[in-house]
């Protein structure tokens, strides 16, 4: 693993084609609506997602569970770090519900992660899945789960539930993984995925940043480690710091690195890759369903 420190150095000006444009559109504007009106919570909202009137627009968003406190402290993640809180048991239903009042076709469902629990989360994570089945019968998921320290029999909670697609995020290269991801471990992460896949998963997903210092050959590599896990879909974008107190960008990623990584990508025998400067993991999440 790597010993190398950070550097903290000043990153430039965020280039053109990181420049957002604000949503619009008639779903949209429905959308925001209902959030504000009956108070509800997706990342969407609280990430400030670049992509989020183009997939409200799409019938789609992105809800967390498990409190809104980590027990990891990722030199990347913009979550708050800590002692979480106790669990709220009404909250699958609570995420039900959002889902149902906005009508969501499509719905990612990502969280925390509760290392300070038994069961690391995967109980409510299945409860939650249970409860947006009963209340929502045409609504698609996507399970964006963290690695529950790859003990499988949280693992099989999740796979228990069949959600449409599984996603675990490898987010760096491996020689990055122990500054970025500090409590995670690249060989643990693909060993997960690895595990869905055995386990009759037939859309497993993972997710990149790109810009923290990784080389051209190192992505390639993590690209080829994740082929060899037979995963379905592979994102990959841009790493943004979420503030001062976060790992800073080392590099903005040219459009032609990102379209050259889709090229590859595909070439490799992924069967989609969402690749740009604006991607995050639930981009086009929809489209994966195929």
């Amino acid at each position: 693993m790597s010993t190398e420190t950070v550097d903290f150095q000043r990153p430039s000006p965020k280039p053109k084609w990181l420049r957002v444009k604000l949503p619009t559109g008639k779903k949209y504007t429905e959308l925001r609506g209902l959030v504000e009106k009956y108070d509800l919570h997706t990342i969407c909202t609280s990430g400030s997602c670049p992509n989020m009137g183009e997939c409200w627009g799409e019938g789609t968003a992105t809800f967390m569970i498990l409190g809104n406190t980590c027990t990891r402290s990722c030199g990347f993640c913009g979550v708050k770090t800590g002692r979480p809180d106790t669990l709220d048991w009404d909250e699958p239903e609570k995420v039900a519900r959002s889902i149902k009042i906005m009508n969501i076709k499509h719905a990612v469902i990502t969280s925390v992660d509760r290392d300070d629990l038994k069961d690391m989360g995967s109980i409510m994570w299945a409860e939650t899945v249970k409860a947006i089945r009963r209340m929502n019968t045409e609504t698609t998921l996507e399970t964006l789960i963290p690695d529950f320290q790859g003990a499988t029999r949280n693992i099989d909670r999740i796979i228990a539930v069949k959600p449409e697609v599984v996603s675990h995020n490898m987010e760096t290269v491996k020689r990055l993984t122990r500054e970025v991801r500090i409590q995670a471990k690249y060989e643990r992460s693909l060993e997960v995925l690895n595990y869905l896949k055995q386990q009759g998963i037939e859309r497993t997903k993972s997710g990149i940043m790109l810009g923290l210092g990784e080389k051209e050959e190192e992505v390639l590599k993590t690209m080829e480690d994740l082929r060899k896990v037979d995963l379905t879909i592979l994102t990959i974008g841009q790493y943004l710091q979420p503030s001062k107190k976060h790992l800073p960008v080392k590099e903005f990623i040219t459009p032609e690195q990102f379209k050259k990584y889709e090229t590859i990508g595909l070439e490799m025998g992924f069967r989609h890759v969402e690749s740009g400067a604006l991607v995050r993991s639930s981009y086009k999440a929809q489209k994966h369903l195929t």
